[in-house]
């Protein structure tokens, strides 16, 4: 096991936006929780994990590189020379010290780089033999990306390190397989390592982008013309090696009476988290998050409290982060023994419940919470908009792509509101009132969809 450098470990705050204010009888708390990280700090007296990074090195990583070899990625044949140079960008960036792999993915997965079920340790001899390999990639076969996921697991759980993340491309739709056996692949990967999912043209599909990006806690993009691949994979890797923490998880504690209703990541993208918790002692449960570098992101927290009358007040909630541990009910091992070891990361907030009969305070809406709230909806209507469109349902579709336009142009998510403009014509953003465009182009339809759930962050 790595030996520990204190000052690598980023530090974490947390701060609670709400209105506490409830009237009488009232049950239904919200919070946005902002919480942020700043590498390279120290993390006051928190006990760090000793795991996370050698002596006097940034954090410890494994990332495996699954490129799509399926027949279809040679139509045209410039789609498999650009999956190559983009793998090729990404090994590139990769830091010195970092374990890696390439697969190679059709209706099996195969080992590209290194082979013999290891991983290579990238340096400027490695990259090389990694690039030398790449160039032996062609295009055959069909797609099971379940194999892909379990062969990347298997390979990276073979590295003692703290971050593990895939990067995975595709272009077409997961034929080869089942959905059930995608979805098993993904429940037993999750926790285990993160991953980016990337769709290269408009044949893929798009649910099943951004479902193994969802559950691997990692983005999903579309890259609609293959030139931009390379760009787009030397960013994700250099996001990859900005990861200075791994398997963060926001801790709700609350007290005797009080229900969670929901806790959603809200920014930067949305993503629901209530199912994910997995039980932290009496009255706590953890809420996984990935991994984190320099950055910051915001969640919204909603718990019932039980009734109670003007005067009173109470703690709703403490959210806090930790890392579990193995053997711990969060941890990436999965095993069941809520409450076992964590790492406290020193940061937390509380949640208030105050009931009062000043009818202004107990009814005004905190920003952050309309913001968001308007945030989460505006990504529901847009995927609910083009399924009604899909399905052939035009004044559905135009119904809710309306309310789309409305919420984006209300909240200032200028980027979604351009996205909107590609598939409806826009008579009155104000008002919602838009006219669906009888032609769409396919890839403005499906990055619409993918990056559907992107928010703004509000303006504090």
């Amino acid at each position: 096991m790595a030996n520990f450098s204190k000052s690598n470990v980023p530090q974490f705050s947390v701060d609670v936006y709400q209105n506490e204010y409830l009237p009488e009888g009232g049950r239904e708390v919200n919070a946005i929780v902002t919480v942020t990280a700043t590498g390279g700090g120290t993390v006051g007296n928190a006990v760090a994990a000793p795991h996370l990074y050698a002596p006097g090195q940034g954090p410890s990583a494994a990332v495996a590189i699954m490129v799509d070899c399926s027949g279809s990625m040679d139509y045209p044949p410039t789609k498999m020379r650009n999956a190559r140079d983009a793998t090729a960008a990404a090994v590139d960036t990769l830091r010195d010290g970092v374990h890696f792999a390439v697969i190679g993915g059709t209706h099996v997965a195969k080992e590209v780089y290194p082979g013999s079920g290891r991983l290579a340790v990238a340096d400027a001899t490695t990259r090389e033999q990694a690039k030398q390999a790449l160039r032996r990639l062609s295009a055959g076969g069909g797609t099971a990306i379940g194999t892909w996921l379990r062969l990347a697991d298997r390979l990276l759980s073979t590295a003692d390190v703290a971050i593990r993340h895939g990067i995975l491309l595709t272009d077409g739709r997961n034929e080869h397989e089942s959905p059930q056996d995608l979805k098993a692949a993904l429940d037993d990967c999750a926790g285990r390592f993160t991953c980016d999912a990337r769709g290269v043209g408009t044949d893929w599909e798009v649910k099943e982008v951004t479902g193994i990006a969802s559950a691997l806690l990692g983005t999903a993009d579309i890259v609609a013309d293959p030139a931009g691949l390379a760009a787009d994979f030397t960013q994700m890797m250099e996001t990859a090696m900005g990861k200075e923490v791994a398997d963060v998880a926001l801790r709700l504690w609350t007290p005797v009476g009080t229900a969670v209703r929901f806790v959603k990541q809200v920014a930067p993208t949305v993503e629901d988290l209530t199912g994910r918790r997995t039980e932290a002692g009496p009255r706590a449960g953890d809420y996984p998050t990935g991994s984190w570098g320099d950055e910051s992101r915001d969640y919204h927290v909603c718990v019932e409290v039980p009734a109670a009358n003007v005067g009173q007040e109470m703690l709703a909630a403490r959210v806090s982060l930790v890392i579990p541990q193995p053997g711990s009910a969060s941890s990436s091992s999965g095993a069941e023994n809520a409450g076992g070891a964590v790492h406290n990361l020193g940061a937390q907030g509380l949640v208030r419940a105050v009931w009062t009969d000043d009818m202004t305070a107990s009814t005004s809406i905190n920003p952050q919470v309309a913001h968001y709230t308007g945030q989460a909806e505006l990504a529901q209507v847009i995927q609910q908009g083009l399924d009604l469109r899909k399905a052939g349902d035009m004044d559905g579709a135009t119904a809710k792509l309306g309310r789309a336009v409305q919420l984006a142009s209300v909240s200032g998510n200028a980027d979604t509101a351009k996205l909107l403009a590609k598939v409806v014509d826009v008579v009155d953003a104000t008002t919602g009132t838009v006219r669906l465009k009888a032609k769409v182009a396919d890839a403005d339809e499906m990055t619409l969809e993918t990056r559907s759930t992107k928010t703004v962050r509000v303006k504090k």
